[in-house]
């Protein structure tokens, strides 16, 4: 194929591109292959996004480059494109997702090289009501599919005593992916403590087989059943979408149970991994499988409802180890993870700072959490890059600063956590203690994660903050530097962005560095009340 084309698609003509640019290239498959691909699948796959907010995760120089995701439809989209706006959660505004509604809008999103389409398990406008319930199986080395096709069909036993029909799909990557059809009014408030609840139960039935929490160290060879996909700002993999976890085009793909029960048996692990063209055979043979989980009506059962009364959603991807509740039902979600601020405390004299006494504070239901920049005039200049989670501040010292041009790559230094009222700590640390100099807080706001987990060493943010607003990507290294760690890195992600325009000076108090520094203040906080004539600008 050329590089550009038009197609001719439902009365509206596309202009494609690129089509010749390699997206997989160790099976040398094109974007034209792609949007070829999604063009003899769309009378599968159109019923499965049919009024779904969908998340393009885009890949526009292939599955060896780097990615980025968009939840607001791009300002270039055709007007002709369906959106659904859904309010921002946890502050002003709203995200207006693209929805893939025919063929024309397929092909539209193909061609943005969107190899892998992630929707909501809701359907628009009714975004708090999930259509399905939802186990992603995922295998911790040297566990494999097969071992998530064992722990699949224990999944469905589980539900089939509870009278709840199952089906399943290869992820298209490592793993499985288990969906109980509902189809009836329900909220994730219910969705999600009952797939909890199942994943916790066969982790006492199977301790050495099954993990139920999301940290990376507990699952070496076991599965980890991902309950927390079902919440309501999270997306999942449709079926029949392409996948970009290999460099070959693996296809999400349905499977009967017989054929589950069969590889087992077999120990063939080979019949979950179905490239396009094979995908597209199977589908000419067989039909959707997955049919029903678009019409089949299931409610869960009354009694278990009664036990889920007062549960609260997890609302974010990062679950750090957490204590074995004493009961699969009844415990609450907790603050999670055991970090104690002890390596903060032991670098720190308190007699001789006034940065915050170490002090771990109680989750917030329901709340964006915290993203804070402090720009720290050391020995060396750089900025500390901090996330809220569980409690503390995730913290990385970037020496550059944070990149503004799209895949820009800045390297990031894990420190020590710190306080969550360090947010707003700004003034000078004096000689003499871990850190002196001068700190500003550069940028403060909230954040979402929209893929990868703390532990897996990826996070992709959106953050919303006064100076920053988009998409950056924080990925640990696979190699270990000459000390033996293993370097972080902070990525822009999503658009590029123009610097700043009030870049150096202070979100909170308008001063510069010098400023900060000739105020000589231990703590802005603290002195307000002595220097009234510098206003303090609040987060909102």
């Amino acid at each position: 194929m050329g590089k550009k084309s038009a197609l001719e698609i439902g009365g509206r003509t596309l202009q494609v591109s690129n089509l010749d640019k390699l997206m997989y290239p160790e099976a040398g498959f094109t974007k034209g292959n792609v949007i070829d691909y999604y063009i003899k699948a769309s009378e599968f796959i159109l019923p499965h996004l049919k009024d779904r907010p969908l998340t393009l995760k885009r890949y526009p120089d292939g599955v060896c480059g780097q990615h980025f995701y968009e939840k607001d439809a791009p300002s270039h989209t055709p007007d002709w494109i369906e959106l659904a706006t859904v309010p921002r959660k946890g502050r002003a505004g709203d995200i207006h997702y693209v929805m893939i509604t025919d063929l024309a809008s397929l092909v539209w999103a193909a061609n943005l090289a969107c190899l892998e389409l992630h929707v909501f398990l809701a359907r628009y406008p009714k975004i708090q009501q999930p259509t399905s319930i939802v186990f992603d199986l995922d295998p911790g080395d040297p566990a494999d599919i097969l071992d998530c096709a064992r722990v699949s069909m224990w999944v469905r036993d589980l539900a089939q005593e509870l009278g709840l029909q199952s089906l399943v799909k290869s992820s298209g990557s490592k793993g499985l992916q288990l969906y109980i059809p509902l189809n009836t009014a329900i909220t994730y408030a219910k969705t999600q403590p009952f797939a909890k609840a199942i994943a916790e139960y066969l982790e006492s039935k199977h301790p050495d087989r099954v993990q139920s929490r999301m940290a990376k160290e507990l699952r070496k060879g076991k599965v980890f059943i991902d309950w927390s996909q079902n919440s309501e700002f999270k997306t999942t993999a449709c079926v029949y979408s392409l996948r970009a976890k290999r460099e070959r085009p693996y296809v999400s793909m349905p499977f009967t149970w017989d054929e589950v029960e069969r590889a087992c048996k077999k120990e063939d692990a080979s019949v979950f991994f179905l490239e396009a063209g094979e995908a597209l055979k199977r589908l000419e043979k067989l039909g959707d499988l997955f049919e029903p989980v678009l019409k089949l009506k299931q409610k869960l059962p009354a009694k278990f409802e009664k036990l889920i009364a007062g549960f609260k959603p997890v609302e974010t991807e990062d679950t750090d180890p957490e204590p074995k509740p004493k009961s699969r039902i009844n415990s609450r979600m907790k603050g999670l993870g055991d970090h104690t601020l002890k390596a903060y405390e032991a670098k720190r004299d308190f007699s001789q700072t006034k940065e915050p006494a170490p002090k771990k504070a109680a989750q917030k239901d329901g709340k964006q959490p915290l993203f804070v920049i402090q720009k720290h005039q050391a020995s060396h200049l750089h900025y500390d890059f901090r996330l809220e989670m569980d409690g503390v501040l995730r913290s990385w010292a970037v020496p550059k600063g944070p990149p503004y041009t799209r895949a820009e790559k800045r390297l990031a230094m894990w420190v020590e956590d710190h306080p969550l009222s360090y947010a707003r700590f700004e003034g000078i640390i004096a000689p003499g203690n871990y850190g002196a100099g001068t700190v500003m807080v550069w940028d403060i706001g909230t954040y979402e994660v929209i893929d990868g987990n703390f532990h897996k060493g990826k996070l992709h943010l959106v953050l919303h903050g006064k100076k920053l607003e988009g998409e950056w990507i924080l990925v640990r290294s696979h190699r270990a530097d000459n000390y033996g760690k293993q370097p972080w890195f902070l990525i822009k992600g999503g658009e590029s962005m123009d610097p700043p325009k009030k870049e150096d000076r202070s979100v909170l108090t308008s001063r510069t560095m010098e400023e900060i520094t000739a105020d000589a203040d231990a703590e802005w906080e603290s002195n307000r009340a002595a220097k009234p004539r510098r206003r303090r600008l609040a987060l909102k």
